[in-house]
């Protein structure tokens, strides 16, 4: 057995975070799927670690103390980058599309839950094969699993895990096909009114080039990425002292609300005063290196062999999840708009409702690069997706964790 200490399991992750980097680059079709490489490579240890469970033997001793920091700065990165100033482009379509993604999440956990109670499992089952993991992603799913075994469920992770690879794949096989058939039947076309929506979305974004993606030197960069990496460490520190406060009030929250929370006060404060000068793009870059080997760490040590008896219930779900959100992309599309781009926007909606974010962006690029631009729904689903459906998701699945019966 080879044990790893902490500094050494996320090296480990490192590696098995580029071995899914080369298998997406090598076998086409992970990449089509919009399959993340931490999640293949990590997969790829821990299905090696489970053959040598099959045989009786441990592989690897791996010390996971880093695992939880990187989980943190993570989403801490996300409460950053939350900033209220971006409800303003085009704020209220964002609002509404928020709105509808907020209560399918809902949805999803009580379709879960109904799943888990026919099956005769636990209802947090359902939960976590519902919005923890198909709204949320694998990262949501892996952060709230310690909450999931704690109330009971056993095998959280590799639930978590095993319900989000699926919802990733079908998101990217369903989205595309079901809008395809719907800007056919009903014969959409793009517009121009919103042919300028990019560029104020870029502003508003800070991804111009008067912000300093190409004119910034080199210690210009280094500046801006210290000031991230302080803020997301600050965030973390004073998130901690939040989370206990939620915790002396008998409220079950995942560890990373209390810094997301606080980092999201920080970046709306500094909208107001220019005190910081806190760039998206470069706290999103540190978010997702930290979110990468966070993932890698993670299924690294998954014990695969807990989803004995599972598969089932899991597929059943999966099924019915996958029709109830291509059903609801009607109602999207008739609330946004009735026309082309609320159709690519329903094709958003499928890829981030059932994967992540980088799905719902794979689904609009195939349909625009056919059918012509959306600008309207590039603003609002990526919105949505990747930052405003994070927080909302995880009051959703506390509130069930919390007050489910």
């Amino acid at each position: 057995m080879i044990e790893l200490n902490a500094v050494q399991t996320v090296a480990f992750g490192g590696l098995a975070l580029f071995l899914g980097y080369a298998l997406c680059r090598v076998v086409p079709v992970l990449g089509r799927y919009n399959l993340p490489a931490p999640v293949i490579g990590g997969l790829v240890v821990a299905l090696v670690v489970l053959w040598a469970h099959g045989r009786d033997t441990v592989l690897f001793q791996f010390d996971t103390a880093l695992q939880a920091p990187l989980m943190i700065a993570f989403f801490t990165s996300m409460g950053v980058n939350a900033s209220v100033a971006l409800l303003k482009v085009s704020g209220r379509q964002v609002m509404v599309f928020l709105a509808l993604a907020s209560g399918f999440a809902i949805v999803q956990n009580l379709v879960g839950i109904g799943v888990a109670t026919s099956f005769g499992l636990d209802p947090m089952f359902g939960v976590l094969a519902g919005s923890a993991t198909l709204t949320g992603g694998p990262a949501t799913g892996l952060a709230f699993a310690p909450l999931f075994e704690k109330a009971g469920l056993v095998g959280a992770e590799s639930i978590a895990i095993t319900s989000a690879m699926a919802g990733i794949v079908c998101g990217g096989i369903v989205g595309g096909p079901a809008i395809t058939v719907l800007i056919r039947r009903l014969r959409l076309q793009p517009g121009d009114a919103q042919a300028d929506v990019p560029a104020a979305a870029a502003a508003e974004l800070d991804l111009v080039v008067g912000d300093g993606v190409i004119t910034d030197t080199e210690s210009a960069r280094e500046y801006k990425a210290l000031k991230s990496i302080v803020v997301i460490l600050i965030a973390m520190w004073a998130g901690a002292w939040v989370g206990k406060g939620f915790d002396a009030l008998g409220i079950t929250l995942p560890v990373y609300i209390g810094a997301m929370l606080v980092g999201a006060v920080i970046r709306n404060f500094d909208d107001r005063t220019g005190w910081v000068g806190l760039s998206v793009q470069t706290t999103d870059l540190i978010g997702n290196v930290c979110l990468a080997l966070f993932l890698a760490v993670a299924l690294m040590n998954l014990k695969l062999w807990e989803l004995s008896g599972l598969a089932l219930p899991l597929v059943v779900n999966l099924g019915l999840q996958v029709a109830l959100v291509v059903a609801f992309c009607i109602p999207v599309f008739r609330i946004m708009g009735r026309d082309y781009d609320a159709a690519v926007m329903g094709g958003g909606f499928i890829g981030f409702m059932l994967g992540t974010t980088a799905n719902a962006m794979a689904v609009m690029r195939t349909l625009v690069l056919r059918y012509g631009m959306a600008p309207r729904a590039f603003l609002v689903a990526p919105l949505v997706g990747a930052f405003f459906i994070d927080f909302t998701n995880a009051l959703i699945i506390t509130g069930f964790l919390n007050f489910w019966p």
